[in-house]
C-alpha cells in the first residue's frame, strides 16, 4: 500500500480557510463525499465519533483523522492543509495546520491500521511536513504525499 493508493488530486484542500476542529472535519466530510458517494453527515459523523473516544492530533501541527464506515468500497484519504493552525485538542496542545483523513470501510481492520501506519510515517518525516507548510498549490502538495522516491510503503 502506498499514499498514492489512498489519494487522488481531488482529494487535496490546499488551503482551507476554517476556524476550528468541527469545521476542519466538516469540510473534510464533504470533500469526502464528493469522492465517496457516501453522505457528507455520515463521514463526519464517523470523523466525529473517533475524536470524541480520543484526539487524532498526533503532535507537531498534525492530525489523522479517521473513520469506519460501512459504506465504503474501499479505502480515501483527503488531505488538508490549513491556511492558519486551529486548536485541535492535539496531544502536545500545539495547534495544528496538516489533517490527513483516512476513511475505511468497517470490515478494513488490518487494512485500517496499515494505511493509519502509511500516513502517521508520512506526516513524522519533518522534511516532508516542511515541504507541505510550504507550498498552498494542490498538485504541489499532492506530489509532495505521494511522491515515491520517499521510502513510505507497508
Amino acid at each position: 500500500m502506498e499514499i498514492a493508493d489512498l489519494l487522488t488530486p481531488r482529494s487535496i484542500l490546499a488551503q482551507l480557510r476554517v476556524i476550528n476542529k468541527k469545521g476542519a472535519l466538516q469540510e473534510i466530510a464533504r470533500r469526502g463525499a464528493s469522492m465517496t458517494g457516501v453522505a457528507e453527515r455520515r463521514i463526519y459523523e464517523a470523523l466525529a465519533e473517533r475524536e470524541r473516544v480520543g484526539t487524532t492530533g498526533i503532535g507537531e501541527g498534525i492530525a489523522v483523522p479517521h473513520g469506519k464506515i460501512a459504506e465504503l468500497s474501499g479505502l480515501f484519504g483527503v488531505f488538508a492543509r490549513l491556511d492558519r493552525p486551529i486548536a485541535f485538542g492535539a496531544v502536545d496542545d500545539q495547534p495544528v495546520d496538516l489533517v490527513f483523513a483516512l476513511l475505511t470501510p468497517e470490515a478494513a481492520g488490518a487494512e485500517h491500521l496499515r494505511a493509519l501506519a502509511l500516513v502517521s510515517r508520512l506526516l513524522r518525516d519533518q522534511a516532508i511536513c516542511q515541504k507541505l507548510r510550504g507550498t498552498d498549490n494542490a498538485d504541489a502538495l499532492f506530489a509532495i504525499l505521494t511522491d515515491r522516491s520517499e521510502s513510505h510503503a507497508v
